[in-house]
């Protein structure tokens, strides 16, 4: 979901710069490199070129899921990267020869992050992730970034907003002012990446390699030989989620102020999403999948979610129910309903043609009724709201303030719903002295649906043009020019489609449940119900996250059955009570190569805090399970002791690593 959300964001800026007359170059890719999917594909026992193609197709799956128009797509793996990886070094080479050195680097190094944690060999922990850094010790080629803490902060002074949101800025500031180390951009211990050019016992540390796709995206060669598109750079916007927010904003500008590249123009990081307060994360299994969300409700829907409800540059909880709540009460009651009851009142009244607009109405006149007078004052309160609208929703989505565009488009839904229900264009109907008040009252609700539909296309791009085309217009509408948008756009006489709706009402129980069902076969597939929520006395008793069926005595298992559980040495990070269980623990536990949260029913033998660092054993392939709103990815191995079953924790009397496979 996180992918997602910072790639919709972008295709919202690219959608309303076009709709602004903009040629748009929108890039986005895949990272493949790195020791992580070596490691990753190795335990899938596949090379990490088949890995990295299933996931490059995963991501092309997602962005056509959720209408995402990128222009230009990037593989890391691609030979045209690499070439301009490996040009960049060298023209830095030519450019500052003393920017690059070779020396040996020993310290720690998040595989997960891809973080240089320390320069020491004590151990350290992630300061990103959580998890223990790795101990490297090698020749590598160094960046000597310690040269450009004065490059950078003049930058900084020069560009007070290279880097929003401001407190993001003030972070990176902070870093900088800290003093600068020199950072190793080449590995020697791996393989998986791009070789160094002349010396191929190294290649290129993966950020190094990344960051250099935002510019062979769009054809940067060597920055003498480029294709024709590399005219969009410097990019206008990078987009990216605060965790990686250094590597934008120091790294990044440092190498290309070495190679005389021109810098991006600004930075943009978001926060993360949340799921009921914590960070979405695989090992703790509170991962919010797209998919099902666009299935169920469609791709709209969560584009306006994520959208609407977080401020961006903040972090953002993401809720099930509050996604169905604002999809029923801004989608389906707001902009559906007023859509469609609108369009079958002009179908009905006014043989489904857009009626006349009676500008008379708009002066007063010694023939004009007290009801016209009213209402006609209405309209225009209308007409001027869908005027200035187009220059406010621009303002807040220039500020990255996509919250507030989609306000103050909400505001023109809101107010049109207001000013039918005041007109009464249903009553104004069985008088046909006033015919013209119900002309007219109907022609500017349909008026600003129009404007609605162009202010809006950016942010939920397929219902916009449904109702669009609903409203009789032709076309694309995301080639309509916002700057262009005026009062009156509507011809009358003008056939108008069938009334459709396009944002359906929900069950928000039976909805919420659909999605349940959908997620649960994403995490655990062949399942085909929602995971089942245990009652207490049915997870008290055991240490892990599931109670096993008792064994029939004397029953033996054939070796094959036993290989298929899948025993690792755990090392654990962290432990709390689980709110409103009196016998369950969330465990974190280091399992090598992630960090998983497990439910143990050990509450009342353990405290807590005693258990942080000590090694126990984990089922690691165990099927995730829900216990009291918490997801278990695993389960703690306990011995049962006396008659009351007391669990006593299994754990190890030699020095055994975290991941390590029991067999």
């Amino acid at each position: 979901m996180g992918s997602a959300y910072t790639t919709i964001v972008c295709d919202v800026i690219a959608r309303y710069k076009r709709m602004c007359g903009f040629e748009v170059a929108y890039l986005t890719g895949t990272d493949e490199h790195g020791v992580n999917i070596e490691r990753a594909a190795e335990k899938q026992g596949i090379g990490p070129a088949e890995l990295v193609e299933r996931n490059q197709k995963i991501f092309l799956e997602l962005w056509k899921l959720l209408g995402i128009q990128y222009t230009h797509f990037i593989r890391t793996t691609e030979t045209r990267h690499a070439r301009a990886v490996q040009n960049l070094v060298r023209r830095t080479l030519r450019r500052s020869p003393s920017a690059i050195y070779k020396a040996k680097y020993e310290g720690r190094y998040c595989i997960y992050d891809n973080l240089y944690i320390s320069d020491s060999s004590e151990p350290a922990d992630c300061p990103t992730c959580g998890r223990p850094g790795e101990l490297v010790s090698e020749e590598n080629y160094f960046f000597r970034l310690s040269a450009f803490q004065k490059p950078l902060q003049e930058l900084y002074a020069k560009n007070p907003q290279f880097v929003v949101p401001d407190f993001r800025f003030n972070e990176v500031k902070s870093f900088v002012d800290a003093g600068l180390r020199d950072i190793s951009i080449s590995r020697k211990s791996i393989k998986w990446g791009i070789p160094w050019p002349d010396d191929p016992e190294h290649v290129f540390y993966v950020w190094y390699d990344a960051l250099t796709s935002y510019m062979s995206g769009i054809g940067f060669v060597d920055g003498e030989h480029d294709g024709p598109d590399f005219k969009f750079w410097p990019a206008d916007i990078h987009a990216m989620g605060k965790e990686i927010i250094r590597f934008h904003a120091v790294y990044w500008p440092a190498f290309l102020m070495a190679a005389g590249v021109e810098l991006p123009k600004q930075i943009v990081a978001h926060g993360w999403l949340l799921f009921e307060q914590e960070k979405m994360s695989k090992s703790k299994g509170n991962i919010a999948y797209p998919e099902p969300i666009v299935k169920v409700l469609g791709n709209d829907a969560l584009r306006y979610y994520l959208l609407r409800e977080v401020v961006f540059g903040q972090d953002g909880n993401f809720s099930r129910d509050a996604l169905l709540t604002r999809y029923n009460a801004d989608l389906a009651n707001g902009l559906g309903n007023l859509t469609s009851r609108t369009l079958t009142m002009i179908h009905e009244y006014c043989e489904g043609k857009i009626p006349n607009r009676h500008v008379e109405l708009r002066e007063p006149h010694e023939h004009i009724t007290e009801s016209e007078v009213a209402g006609a004052g209405l309209a225009r309160a209308l007409e001027e709201a869908c005027r200035e609208r187009p220059k406010r929703a621009g303002l807040a989505l220039t500020n990255m303030d996509f919250s507030g565009y989609l306000l103050e488009v909400w505001n023109v839904v809101s107010m049109s719903d207001q000013f039918l229900t005041y007109c009464k264009p249903w009553v104004r109907a069985k008088d046909l002295n006033e015919r013209p008040l119900l002309e007219h009252v109907l022609y500017c609700a349909a008026e600003a649906i129009r404007f609605i539909s162009v202010l809006a296309h950016p942010a939920i791009p397929e219902a916009t043009q449904k109702i669009w085309e609903q409203l009789g217009q032709q076309g694309k509408l995301g080639d309509v020019q916002i700057d262009q948008l005026q009062w009156g756009g509507l011809k009358p006489g003008t056939r108008i489609g069938k009334p459709e709706g396009v944002f359906p009402r929900m069950d928000k129980k039976e909805a919420s449940e659909r999605i349940e069902i959908m997620e649960n076969e994403i995490r655990n597939p062949g399942s085909t119900q929602p995971a089942a929520t245990p009652t207490p006395a049915a997870t008290a008793g055991g240490a892990g996250a599931a109670p096993a069926a008792a064994p029939v005595p004397g029953a033996k298992i054939s070796i094959e059955d036993f290989a298929k559980i899948e025993l690792r040495v755990g090392i654990v990070k962290s432990a709390e009570k689980v709110q409103g269980a009196d016998k369950l623990l969330k465990v974190m536990v280091d399992i090598g190569d992630e960090v998983r949260q497990v439910l143990a029913g050990i509450a009342q033998y353990y405290v807590p805090e005693e258990l942080v660092g000590r090694k126990v054993v984990v089922v690691a392939n165990l099927a995730p399970r829900k216990m009291r709103g918490q997801e278990s990815n695993g389960m703690i191995v306990a011995a049962s002791v006396g008659p009351e079953g007391r669990p006593v924790l299994c754990t190890f009397t030699e020095d055994v690593p975290a991941g390590a496979k029991l067999k």
